[in-house]
């Protein structure tokens, strides 16, 4: 454990070390930051410039225009960030400052507007060297502002830089630490971090999805995203104005019946939408809740899902939604457009069953209110009972009695709909069965996955995958 110090104490060790040596720019809210260090004492060994571009003309002739005039961006951030590195290179002689560790801390934000219809939020990160003359390292971040007060939300981004600063240079060997930090003297009520990414040298080793993954379990953010290729993508930018197709599960692993289930529910949800694949966000979402299903989270086991996922070409989003509402009410904060989920019987059950909103005051119908808002529709895929051999789909799933007519009245108005074109052959494929034979080593699992899923499995010891186990061990 960490010891926790103030913003003052933090940034007086700063000021302190003779080594550390930058530059401060922010834009938007007031040099906020800075003014810890200016206070705390001797910042004449800390701070070479600090400066804020309010003027957006005087903004552009430093770091250049941006596109759309967009000012509270990722790009500006990281142009502001490389152009101050390279001025102080460009006007500080090593020669002169040996053994100085460099850096530029910037931010662009936007706080609470005057009549409070946008919270605001920004960009903060800090480009830094461990050591004198090694490349730079970046950690950027976005933050939303959950304050009422343009002037608490300076003073917590005031505190929120001060606890980025040191923390690069004190836990950039333990980004954990340092992402827990990020929060020393703020409030997780304040202030929530979506968006979090690690680069440089210091941090090779680092993988961005198990940082996304502290922010959601840390409960710094409700929801983190991740492309396919494991960038770390600002949720509001990947669902804006966009339609949303989703598939909730565990995918350990994935297999050919969560693709069946996603593929044809998204054919038919792109007709009833009458959009495009362009136009629509394909995401596979997996919940807190179901990594913790062992117990603690198992991020090997974490690992394992979201590569194989990953190789398949799909947007993973990890999320603290344990109940579906919840899912559909953050998809509507971001966008107006059309919102689809894939989901089978099992859970459609769970949805229907009244124990999950016992903490809301207007119970299941205010859950559903949230649910089946803006056209929201249901695809469900049909489940084979391994005993009874009945196939259940839409009409014959069993609700409550007293939820019947409820359940009618959706499956009616076209909000509860059978996905028909699903392949018979997959119905027998149960997930569990093939965790149990990938961890004991028996044969015949490898057609109930997906292609190349197999081979990936095998060759990185997946889901407990060992060669060597003998058939003797499965029962």
């Amino acid at each position: 454990m960490y010891q926790k110090l103030t913003p003052k104490q933090k940034a007086l060790t700063i000021n302190l070390d003779p080594t550390i040596y930058g530059t401060f720019a922010e834009i938007g809210a007031g040099q906020e930051t800075v003014r810890h260090f200016f206070r705390a004492g001797g910042a004449s060994g800390t701070i070479a410039k600090a400066m804020s571009a309010y003027d957006k003309d005087f903004s552009d002739a430093i770091y250049g225009k941006e596109v759309k005039n967009r000012y509270v961006t990722q790009n500006r951030l990281r142009k502001m960030l490389r152009y101050e590195v390279s001025l102080i290179e460009e006007r500080i002689s090593r020669e002169n400052n040996p053994d100085r560790k460099f850096f530029s801390y910037a931010n662009t934000v936007t706080t609470i507007n005057f009549d409070k219809t946008m919270r605001g939020h920004g960009w903060v990160g800090i480009r830094f060297q461990v050591k004198e003359n090694e490349d730079y390292n970046e950690i950027v971040i976005h933050v939303k502002f959950k304050e009422n007060d343009a002037t608490l939300q300076q003073e917590t981004l005031g505190n929120l830089g001060v606890n980025l600063i040191f923390g690069a240079f004190h836990y950039f060997d333990n980004p954990r630490t340092l992402i827990e930090s990020l929060y020393d003297d703020i409030a997780k009520d304040n202030l929530e971090i979506d968006m979090i990414d690690f680069s440089g040298p210091a941090f090779s080793y680092v993988d961005n999805r198990l940082m996304s993954l502290q922010l959601v379990k840390n409960s710094m953010t409700d929801a983190v995203i991740f492309n396919s290729e494991g960038n770390n993508m600002l949720p509001a930018d990947v669902l804006y104005k966009k339609n949303i197709f989703a598939v909730r599960g565990s995918f350990r692993p994935v297999t050919k019946v969560n693709i069946d289930m996603l593929r044809n529910g998204l054919d038919m949800f792109l007709k009833d939408a009458v959009c495009t694949h362009d136009e629509t966000e394909v995401l596979i979402e997996i919940t807190i809740s179901n990594l913790r299903a062992d117990g603690d989270i198992n991020e090997r086991d974490f690992m394992d899902r979201v590569d194989v996922l990953g190789k398949l070409g799909y947007t993973v989003i990890i999320s603290n939604f344990s109940e579906y509402y919840r899912l559909i009410d953050y998809f509507a904060t971001h966008t107006n457009g059309n919102i689809g989920v894939a989901m089978g019987v099992n859970n459609m059950l769970m949805v229907f069953d009244e124990k999950y909103y016992n903490n809301l005051s207007g119970g299941i119908l205010e859950a559903f209110g949230k649910f089946f808002r803006n056209g929201m529709r249901v695809y469900l895929y049909p489940y084979k009972d391994p005993e009874t051999h009945e196939l259940l789909d839409s009409s014959n799933l069993k609700v409550d009695e007293s939820l019947k007519e409820l359940y009618k009245y959706f499956k009616h108005n076209n909000r509860i709909v059978d996905i028909t074109s699903y392949n018979p052959e997959y119905l027998e494929i149960y997930s569990r069965e093939i965790l149990k034979k990938i961890a004991c080593n028996v044969k015949g699992w490898e057609s109930q996955v997906p292609e190349g899923v197999a081979e990936m499995i095998k060759e990185r010891g997946m889901f407990g995958y060992k060669e060597e186990l003998s058939l003797k061990q499965f029962s």
